[in-house]
């Protein structure tokens, strides 16, 4: 694991940030005509026929699934059929939420018509199958505060019901520091949105840019901010996370927190249920959901050594889904649920060689989940 930056910042952020105003622009509209065109015939207008109801979903402790975004193998037309198809199979696995435009969904390969089907027609399926009260999650981040909030409204406008934003990393080395401006950032997307927000550490994903547990026990105190999600691997970072937010609950009740903290990847599950984490947000429940769900259980049932068994083969499982990316966890589907796809372009399609041993990679895990 690499090391991690966990320093304190120098000084507090303070209450004087000129926060933005943004009103809705006709671009933030969702239209059944614009999108027909932009998407080609493939695409079914009946996802976004009827009014987005928004209702309230809580977050809870439990398995989150980061989707994937699925495409036509000829076209690179979107695919809700699929995407309909498999976020009814992961809802039926038992999983707790779902997440839409990650780096599982190829967020960075949509355009916001594009994001807003993708989100519309998982809420739409989900409803449809009877899981109208599972969460969805929607990832927002962008460069600029007022993309992010623009990302956010859209979210809501399809049905999300909350947002993942990452911080901002483009212009990292302009920014203010004692991370002044990612503070400044997350307070106005989260002053502007109008749904809450989880907070996205990913250094991978943003240049390296590793916010320390400080800065996001900081965050926390916003009352639009109600979770993060750390793929940064940190678990001494996770722990003081929830032990700095536990303390900033009012009653605390570990079934429904206030601030919900998740592992980025299903490979420490355990480890950060034992720091006290809540659950994961990971890509690996795209193909054992079952698997990453009763790994959880097992723990919170106290059957710790059952769990770690579990765990291993999980572990493993993610080694492989690590090393594969999006075209790795989709080769895999491919290959073991019978349908996946492709990436979009530039994503490279695998090699028949590449498919063998991620297939192999999975194995296991796959068996494991056809046991449960």
């Amino acid at each position: 694991m690499a090391p991690h930056n966990d320093s304190s910042p120098a000084e507090n952020f303070t209450n004087g940030f000129n926060r933005m105003t943004l009103q809705s622009s006709g671009s933030s509209s969702l239209t059944v005509e614009d999108l027909t065109a932009e998407l080609g015939s493939s695409y079914d207008s009946s996802t976004l026929d009827a009014p987005v109801s928004h209702v309230k979903r809580p977050l809870v402790p439990g398995v989150y699934v980061p989707t994937m975004c699925f495409f036509d193998k000829e076209t690179e037309d979107v695919d809700t059929v699929t995407i309909a198809h498999h976020a009814v199979r992961l809802a039926r696995a038992g999983i707790t939420g779902l997440a839409t435009q990650g780096s599982n969904g190829e967020a960075v390969h949509l355009t916001h018509s594009e994001r807003q089907v993708v989100t519309a027609t998982t809420r739409k399926a989900l409803n449809e199958a009877g899981f109208s009260q599972m969460p969805i999650i929607v990832g927002c981040g962008a460069q600029s505060t007022r993309e992010a909030v623009l990302l956010c409204r859209q979210a809501w406008q399809a049905g999300g019901d909350y947002a993942l934003v990452l911080p901002p990393s483009y212009y990292a080395p302009l920014f203010a520091p004692s991370s002044q401006t990612i503070l400044e950032f997350f307070n106005a997307v989260a002053d502007a949105s109008p749904i809450p927000i989880i907070i996205y550490n990913y250094p991978g994903a943003v240049n390296g840019m590793d916010m320390s547990s400080d800065i996001i026990v900081q965050l926390a105190q916003h009352p639009n901010i109600v979770g993060v999600k750390l793929t940064c691997g940190n678990t001494g970072k996770l722990n003081r996370v929830v032990a700095g937010t536990r303390k900033l609950s009012k009653e605390y009740d570990p079934k429904n927190p206030d601030f919900l903290v998740l592992a980025g990847s299903a490979d420490f599950s355990i480890q950060a249920l034992a720091a006290g984490g809540h659950g994961i947000l990971a890509g690996l429940a795209n193909i054992a959901p079952k698997a990453c769900t009763k790994t959880i259980e097992l723990w919170n049932q106290g059957k710790h050594t059952e769990a770690q068994e579990m765990q291993e083969v999980v572990s493993q499982g993610d080694w492989t889904a690590i090393q594969g990316g999006v075209v790795g966890v989709k080769a895999g589907l491919e290959k073991w649920a019978g349908y996946g796809g492709y990436c979009r372009s530039p994503l490279p399609r695998p090699t028949p060689e590449q498919s063998k041993n991620w297939k192999n990679g999975f194995k296991d895990l796959i068996m494991l989940e056809k046991s449960l």
